[in-house]
């Protein structure tokens, strides 16, 4: 039992320096620091346990030096940062106080000392698993969520395409719009994952990307009558393809580009001239452009997960240590749903 005010070593996944490329587990290290188990008086401060933690395509960004992106890169020489399921440990906060549990960004640390409350929420805690607070209930659920509402604008019987459909967002994209009536096909990168989201997801139709040797023969076959909306978790060839099979009117929701191998050189998109000839709309956006509506999202899909209506899917590493890979892994499909580390289980 660690007492409060004691100083105990703290375990963090130090960022090691800028790249441009994907990311190695050699770009990260292990190191152990010290911290007190005490907030600073008169900080404003509060201490909290980190207990989950969230693996993310976007985090790649943030290992770039500066781009002109919508969020700052790490700190060479400090502790990544990521969405995370904590407990505060010590408080100078008077909204916060010791037991409370709180998700939002913190550090990839065994302990944390929170100074910003920035998209900081407290977890109610009742019978939906913790962990979940960073994946079907945090940023990924929430970017399905508002990606496909407010972005796509879907109307009942309407023909959708997600591709990286078994990852941490495309799986919720798929299930909304199964349970608003539309007709939903997946791409994922091994039959694996194929079976999960035909069998266990509830996709109407799934394939395994790698297998198609044209990826715009693969489209025709799965949606003869074209795309209404295409979730696009992916970007390069399989965007150029969806280009080709939209239909009149149709939207593409861009949410992410986990196809590119540098993110600052930037290839060209082909097929463009689909947006004109069939006036497509095609827009990205960030989740964080739509927190007003996060109540009306947890209370869907609270609901919807209780009546046994979402299902979803983690994949959890254990400890600390193993975050570096399970970060990595993201980048060459080695994940089967959310991608999760426990750092402690309270």
């Amino acid at each position: 039992m660690k007492m409060e005010g004691e100083t105990v070593d703290n375990k963090q996944v130090i960022f090691k320096g800028f790249i441009d490329r994907i990311p190695r587990e050699t770009d990260m290290e292990l190191k152990i620091g010290k911290i007190e188990l005490k907030a600073p008086k008169g900080s404003g401060a509060f201490l909290v346990k980190n207990l989950y933690l969230s693996c993310d395509p976007y985090m790649r960004g943030r290992m770039r030096e500066y781009y002109d992106s919508y969020i700052p890169p790490f700190v060479p020489g400090q502790a990544i940062q990521g969405f995370g399921v904590s407990k505060v440990v010590d408080s100078d906060d008077p909204d916060f106080k010791p037991g409370d549990l709180v998700s939002g960004l913190t550090g990839w640390e065994e302990f944390s000392l929170m100074r910003k409350h920035e998209q900081l929420r407290r977890i109610q805690q009742d019978d939906i698993p913790l962990s979940y607070h960073v994946g079907l209930l945090g940023m990924a659920g929430f970017t399905a969520y508002a990606g496909f509402y407010e972005v796509c604008s879907p109307e009942i019987g309407e023909n959708v395409f997600v591709s990286a459909a078994s990852g941490a967002v495309g799986q919720l994209v798929g299930q909304l719009a199964k349970l608003h009536g539309c007709y939903v096909v997946g791409s994922a990168g091994t039959s694996q994952k194929v079976d999960i989201l035909k069998n266990k997801l509830g996709f109407d139709q799934a394939f395994n990307y790698k297998e198609e040797p044209d990826l715009n023969a693969a489209l025709k076959r799965y949606f003869p009558e074209g795309i209404d909306i295409y979730f696009d978790n992916v970007g390069g060839d399989m965007l150029e393809a969806a280009l080709l099979n939209m239909r009149i009117h149709g939207r593409i929701a861009v949410c992410g580009m986990v196809s590119s191998s540098s993110l600052s050189v930037s290839k060209g998109i082909h097929n463009l001239f689909s947006l004109i000839a069939k006036r497509i709309r095609m827009q990205g956006f960030l989740q964080s452009d739509y927190l007003h509506l996060y109540p009306r999202f947890f209370e869907n899909v609270v609901s919807n997960y209780k009546q046994g209506k979402i299902v979803y899917i983690e994949d959890m590493s254990e400890g600390l240590e193993s975050a570096p890979a399970a970060l990595v892994g993201l980048f060459s499909g080695k994940n089967v749903g959310k991608r999760v580390i426990c750092v402690a289980r309270e």
